[in-house]
């Protein structure tokens, strides 16, 4: 049976929209696409147009609103899309022109067209568009069945750098489909695979066809209400962010509630999964609704206060009103401030204080939300009770990540008794299965010590194991991790023993005193967020650890700013500033095991006895989305928790537990020893790659050692694995020798590709068989490794010790091991040999007075090189050197290759049509290679 054609794919999409109302347009390129926005614009626009006696407007009208349109970045572009535009016309009226119906998302003009052409540095065609009054607002990129679904998805990135501009610039949403598996994103570039979501129906029933997802997605009341509502502003990153269908179903089921009823309700949604975004989109969509007159925002401790705070202004600085203290929430209640955040202790003083309660007695029948952020813990107290007493016309609704059933409540209170019926459920097995979480790998160590006997002994051996595998677990320090124990008299007998034994990584450690309060509370493990400044037991020793930080990082932190402490090793944690050096290894009793948000977090040991929700939100640290290195969250228990973590996930996964947990390292050992069996049964020898010639062969190859790659990636952070274990069928160093016949494929295929696509054609190029899939060289990469590693690396070389030779050929192999630095072996190998080889003494004295600042040397003998290499291609292809240079600047300044600048130069030179193509295949390959060589950011 025949492959259903990419063609056949697009054909049949386009009559499913028709069959929906969608006016099929032919649009063959931007001229067209500018005389369709036009019309549709003064479509769209009938009635004002008509209040100043108009049906159309004026070329140079339409002119003015192109310019309008053009200018500023795609953020921006996506918040003017929302604007109503002033527009002035010829015979001095004015008129408000709108491009989006926000407020009646089904009142817009919906059109489809396919294989629109754009010409920039090449022609592209576009596959499937769909334009809203004339925008092109959602993109679909479609590959026939067969092709890896991440091929469509590299595409859109292709353009992205070669051709998206003009009105393309206005897309919100982009579609990826092969057929059989159809996802969706934001126009948000580069942000990484791992963000494209499936659409489902309310139950989490993903919509993979095609036909499936066109039918429900693509409906045009549903896909006007997700631009129009459900595409969010992030103002941190002025990046565009897009709601996944379980965070759209969980604020359609509270605006239905708060509009048709006066009922409660909660949402259940697992930790991971974006309950900020999704509790931002409630409170802003509630707020707009008419009747309402205050959305209080509420959260339990003032860290989440001060974070939610934060996290909002990101997605619409000003959008919410925080208060810093009692008097100033009183302020805030009787002001015209709709949306306020709060804590429920300042909260519950405004309301049962007689002098707070007092100034907002004319509150008490206003209509009014509240949302609290993880609606457990503070709300089964006095309280909660007296918050809800006071207001006579309230609706409540929780988001959280872990309910309190009978199972896990501490005083026999639940969820649903506090608030009513679950509105919608997005479990951990559902984020899972969905990729919007990762799943946990629990191991449990068996030390020589008694376990359950707490003394010196078991904490040193447990503290060196900790040492002795931490680049395992965190994959040579590209992440991190919590370290989270009993108590804080054991966190710092732990920390002083750390310090004993020299770590290479950089550890800190962070509690909290307070004199009324446990600080390992029996019910969630939380702290409350701040450090008692009086001389109380292990003040002392919290001092002494602030000393060694601010030491560690050049820093000037103190007990009296505590706040500012704790800010800074979050910070630090998440790895968020380039140039902020990172902590590897954070102590913890109670801080950071809820709330805190860090995808470079992937390991979190555990001394600690902990259950249910407590143990969940805890696990639930390490398993945020970030990329193909980071396959799941791993927990080393150092307890016996295995029958307390068995029972949190079958709670909070409502049985269906079967993905949520790893598989033990016996079954990923004989899983990789089957696969790298097989595979040299057909591969015995790396050598054996060089002789594969067709396309096809080349293919096998890289889907086998793909699955290799995936493996190995999974099994070297198991507690258990040694690379050296004799079971293994494939050493470490035939795998390395396959791996460099692997990028050498990739590297190949790649400069052919470009070439191919850079030459002009009438048509996009065809697809071959490497097309269709994805080379995966996330895991062939490390963020650790980077030009500031190398130089220390580099740094730390003695040209006059006896090991030298060896030290300096493990750079380079460090280099040639990483898919991205490959390529730029040669370049520091040639470094060396001048700064260091060929200068020892040099080299070692400017070591020893400190000004051997390498970096700085780096980049003038790279500035060099480049230049030499520049100019022997000018010299050696007879091409004007002024016109290598410029292609060149031209790509380090857009990042683009332009090779109509080769193409113009060589239009002077008598060359038949195949003898040109070919010199210009040959130069564009060798200015590749300088741009991938000389390129390091």
């Amino acid at each position: 049976m025949a492959i259903q054609s990419e063609a056949a794919l697009e054909k049949g999409l386009i009559e499913t929209l028709q069959k929906m109302n969608y006016e099929y347009v032919q649009i063959k390129g931007e001229n067209d696409l500018k005389s369709n926005f036009k019309k549709q614009l003064e479509i769209h626009n009938k009635k004002v147009l008509a209040e100043i006696g108009r049906e159309h407007l004026t070329d140079s009208e339409f002119e003015k609103v192109l310019i309008y349109l053009e200018g500023g970045t795609r953020f921006e572009k996506a918040k003017r899309l929302r604007d109503i535009f002033h527009l002035e016309t010829d015979d001095g009226q004015r008129v408000w022109l709108q491009f989006l119906n926000k407020k009646n998302w089904c009142q817009n003009e919906f059109q489809v067209s396919n294989q629109i052409t754009v010409e920039d540095k090449r022609k592209n065609r576009y596959d499937v568009t769909i334009l809203i009054n004339g925008l092109p607002l959602v993109q679909i990129e479609l590959k026939r069945r067969g092709v890896e679904l991440k091929q469509a998805y590299n595409q859109i990135q292709r353009y992205h750098k070669t051709s998206f501009h003009g009105l393309f610039d206005y897309i919100q949403i982009f579609v990826i489909s092969n057929g059989v598996n159809t996802r969706y994103f934001a126009n948000n570039p580069n942000q990484g695979f791992k963000f494209t979501f499936n659409w489902t129906d309310k139950s989490n029933n993903p919509f993979n066809e095609l036909s499936l997802f066109a039918t429900d997605f693509l409906d045009k009341c549903t896909l006007g209400k997700m631009i129009s509502k459900y595409v969010v502003m992030h103002e941190g990153d002025k990046s565009l962010m897009v709601l996944r269908p379980y965070q759209y179903y969980a604020v359609e089921e509270i605006i239905d509630k708060v509009q048709n009823t006066n009922r409660n309700g909660y949402i259940w949604h697992t930790t991971g999964a974006g309950k900020t975004l999704t509790s931002f989109k409630t409170a802003q969509l509630v707020e707009e609704l008419d009747g309402i007159d205050k959305v209080m925002f509420v959260v339990d401790r003032h860290d989440l206060d001060t974070q939610t705070q934060s996290e909002y202004d990101a997605f619409e600085p000003g959008a919410v009103d925080s208060t810093s203290d009692t008097r100033e929430l009183i302020h805030r209640l009787q002001s015209d401030s709709k949306i306020i955040i709060t804590t429920i202790q300042k909260l519950n003083a405004a309301v049962s204080r007689p002098w707070y309660n007092s100034k907002i007695q004319k509150l008490k029948d206003s209509r009014v939300v509240m949302i609290f952020d993880e609606c457990h813990r503070s709300h089964f107290g006095d309280s909660h009770r007296n918050i809800v007493n006071f207001f006579n016309n309230l609706q409540i609704f929780g988001f959280t990540g872990t309910p309190i059933f009978a199972e896990n409540s501490s005083d026999k209170h639940t969820t649903k008794e506090i608030f009513g019926e679950c509105l919608h459920k997005y479990l951990i097995k559902d984020a899972i299965a969905d990729e919007n979480v990762l799943g946990f790998l629990v191991e449990y160590y068996h030390g020589n010590t008694d376990v359950n006997n707490s003394n010196e002994n078991r904490m040193r051996e447990i503290a060196q194991f900790i040492l002795n595998n931490f680049n395992k677990s965190t994959y040579d320090g590209e992440f991190d991790a919590l370290f989270a124990v009993q108590s804080v008299p054991m966190l710092i007998q732990y920390y002083k023993i750390f310090k004993e034994l020299n770590p290479k990584i950089r550890i800190g450690a962070i509690f909290t005193y307070a004199s009324n309060e446990s600080q390992d509370d029996a019910t969630t493990g939380m702290s409350s967020g701040s450090f008692v400044s009086d001389r109380v037991d292990g003040a002392d020793d919290m001092e002494e650890i602030i000393n060694d930080y601010n030491k560690m990082y050049g820093t000037s932190f103190s007990l009296q700013n505590f706040r500012a402490y704790y800010d800074d090793v979050n910070l630090r944690l998440k790895k968020k500033k380039p140039d902020m050096e990172s902590l590897d290894l954070c102590l913890v009793v109670g801080m950071f095991l809820t709330g805190f948000d860090s995808k470079k977090l992937n390991t979190l040991y555990l001394d600690k006895n902990m259950e249910y929700h407590g143990l969940l939100q805890a696990f639930s640290r390490t398993n945020r989305v970030l990329n193909e290195r980071k396959r799941f969250g791993k927990i080393v228990c150092f307890r016996d928790l295995k029958s307390n973590v068995d029972a949190a996930i079958k709670l909070f996964s409502e049985g269906g537990d079967e993905n949520v947990l790893h598989e033990p390292f016996e079954n990923v050992k004989k899983d990789y020893i089957d696969l790298t069996k097989e595979f040299l049964t057909h591969y015995p020898d790396s050598r054996v790659v060089d002789y594969l010639q067709s396309e096809e062969d080349k293919r096998n190859f890289i889907l086998a050692f793909r699955d290799i790659i995936r493996k190995h990636a999974e099994i070297q952070i198991y507690e258990d694995f040694n690379e050296d274990d004799c079971d293994f069928p494939m050493d470490e160093q035939l795998y390395m020798d396959f791996r460099s016949k692997y990028l050498d494929i990739h590297d190949t295929f790649m400069d052919s590709k470009t070439v191919k696509d850079s030459t002009p054609s009438d048509d996009n190029s065809a697809e071959t068989t490497l097309d269709d899939i994805d080379f995966c060289l996330e895991l062939l990469h490390s963020d650790i490794i980077n030009v500031a590693y190398i130089l220390s690396l580099i740094a730390n070389l003695n040209p006059n010790a006896e090991d030298y030779p060896e030290k300096r050929q493990e750079i380079l192999n460090t280099m040639i091991k990483d898919a991205e630095l490959r390529s730029k072996a040669q370049l520091i190998d040639g470094f060396i040999l001048q700064t260091v080889d060929n200068d020892k003494e040099g080299f070692i004295n400017k070591k020893a007075d400190g000004s051997n600042d390498l970096e700085e040397r780096l980049n003038q003998y790279i500035r060099q090189e480049k230049g030499r290499a520049i100019e022997s291609i000018a010299m050696e292809e007879e091409i004007p050197l002024e016109i290598i240079k410029k292609y060149v600047s031209e790509y380090d300044y857009v990042n683009k290759e332009q090779t109509e600048i080769i193409q113009d130069a060589l239009k002077g030179k008598k060359l038949g049509l195949i003898e040109r193509r070919r010199t210009l295949k040959r130069i564009v390959d060798r200015l590749r290679n300088i741009i991938k060589t000389f390129s390091w950011n």
